[in-house]
Parts: C-alpha cells; structure tokens; sequence
C-alpha cells in the first residue's frame, strides 16, 4: 500500500483498519485543534480551538461546523461524562466546568489546597463519577494559548475531583509537564501523557501507567512509552485497551503491551483524538489548523 496512510509496524495492526477508509478533512481554519469530545445523542462533536478562544461543534448529520461557543476560557481538552454533560479544561479562566444540560456553567474546580490551578489540560471521568485532569503550565506559559501568569502551584500535578464532595486531590506530583489522561477499559490502569519536554531536551516525552484501586488510590507510575516522532499529546483506547494517541506524525497505535504496533499518517501534528460515530468505529482527529475523521474496523472504549 505505497499510497495508504495506514503504516504497519506489528501485524497485529493489519485487522484494525480498512484499506478502502481514507482519512477526510472535515474541516480547517483553526489556529490549534485540541479537545474533541463526542454526543452520542446528538450526533454531533465539539472540540477547542484554542488560540482564537472559541469551541467549534461538528453535525455529523450534514456535515455542517459551526461555533459552539466564543469566547470559550481558551477551552482544551473535553470530555462527556456519564449523564452527558460537557466537562471542560478551561485554561483562561484556570478551571474545570460542567455545561448542564440547560446551558448554565458549573465550576467544578479552580483551586487546590488555596491556590489557582495553572491550566487544567485534559480531562477523563471515571465510572464511579469522578473527574481526573492534568494541569500542567501551557495556559499561563505566555498570552497565545490563555493569559500568562506565574504558577501559584509551582508545579504541575494531576487531581481527581471526588464524585460525592467536590474535593480536589493531587494524586499524581511527579510529572514535568502531565497532559494526555484515559483510563483501560476496566479501569484499574490510569495512563498518563508528560510532554515536559516542551521545557528541555532533558525532560520526558513518553506515556506513564498508573494501577488504580477501588478507593481511587494511584500507584505505580512504569513508563508505558516513549514517543517516537514529536510529543504525546491526548489519547483515547478502544474496547480492547489499545491507545490510539496523538504525535508529531500523526495517530500511534499502542498495544496494551506496549507495542508500537501501527500509524495513521495525518499531514499535520496531531493534538487529540476521540472516537464517535453510532458504534464508536470512527476516529475524529483534532490535528493543528484542522479537524479529521477516518472508520476503522474497532470500537472506541465506551465512557459516556
């Protein structure tokens, strides 16, 4: 396949796509693409658009992209929790929010121990309810992606938002720059993107896993995987635990053993990816300037 842009590394990958699916632009003109979320009910997607401060919606119905809404918080990543609200990492406003179903806002989160969290980044919610994001500094780094500001943290961690309380709690403080998050399909893995090396050669660019257990305790922390063209940004799992993730060169295919086992080559850096579509075999890629779709032949993990 001279011309597919589908790169076979392992022949485990071979059964996971099509050769007659091509990957579509469904649309460009975004400064930086990042956060797609799926409705199910809807039929429809929302991602950020980070730098121009507006969240865009896809109608997978007809096709049509219009604004969700602007300004958005310099909106990143989004999920969809289990009673289908939009959850939100706003990096201007330094907080995560719940969209209900009405419309209104609900912060769920801008705080930890008395200080302001740097720039929430990327989100996932579990099944028992609660909220886990990343909050590295990429938000207050300058005034192109939010509003530059010093650290109150001084550093940047991941926190888990309790389903009963609200509390916050930083569970994982040993990452550089903690960005992409997802849970394996039974829940008891917690894998985590570090792109710290936006901030020195020296720093990680790799993938770490957690062991999660009943309680929401986290331990462990073993590398999962080092990137191999760019940076880790999100990631999504299929139903078999496979991370389909963001990178310099487009979408990585991890087996659950870690294996690099496949690409599908997308002409510009990818940040995030989701997948959508009536049973969760399309993959929507939110990639620089553009938003992308391509059908495979596996379901996404179903959290919503």
């Amino acid at each position: 396949m001279p011309d597919s842009i589908y790169e076979i590394l392992d022949p485990r990958f071979r059964r996971l796509f099509s050769a007659n699916a091509r990957l579509e632009c469904l649309y460009s003109g975004c400064a930086w693409s990042e956060g797609p979320a799926w409705f199910a009910a809807g039929r429809y997607l929302v991602w950020s658009d980070i730098p121009n401060d507006r969240m865009m919606r896809f109608d997978e119905t007809d096709g049509t992209v219009s604004v969700f809404r602007q300004p958005a918080g310099y909106s990143n990543g989004n999920t969809v929790d289990r009673q289908g609200r939009l959850i939100t990492c706003e990096h201007g406003n330094r907080r995560i929010t719940r969209t209900e179903h009405d419309g209104t806002i609900t912060v769920i989160a801008d705080a930890w121990q008395g200080k302001r969290l740097n720039s929430p980044n990327d989100i996932v919610v579990r099944s028992d309810g609660s909220i886990w994001f990343t909050d590295p500094t990429y938000g207050i780094d300058s005034d192109y992606e939010g509003h530059r500001a010093e650290s109150e943290m001084g550093a940047s961690y991941v926190y888990r938002v309790d389903p009963l309380n609200g509390s916050v709690e930083a569970v994982v403080t040993d990452m550089v720059k903690p960005n992409g998050i997802a849970f394996s399909p039974d829940e008891t893995k917690l894998y985590i993107g570090d792109t710290g090396r936006t901030h020195g050669a020296e720093n990680p660019a790799h993938i770490r896993v957690f062991k999660v257990d009943e309680t929401g305790g986290v331990s462990g922390g073993d590398v999962f995987a080092e990137c191999t063209a760019g940076l880790f940004d999100g990631f999504r799992l299929d139903e078999d635990g496979r991370i389909w993730t963001s990178a310099g060169d487009g979408i990585h295919c991890y087996h659950p053993d870690g294996t690099l086992i496949g690409k599908i080559r997308v002409p510009e850096v990818v940040a995030n990816c989701v997948f959508g579509g009536a049973k969760r075999n399309r993959l929507y890629i939110a990639a620089t300037n553009s938003l992308y779709r391509v059908a495979l032949m596996v379901n996404g993990l179903k959290t919503y």
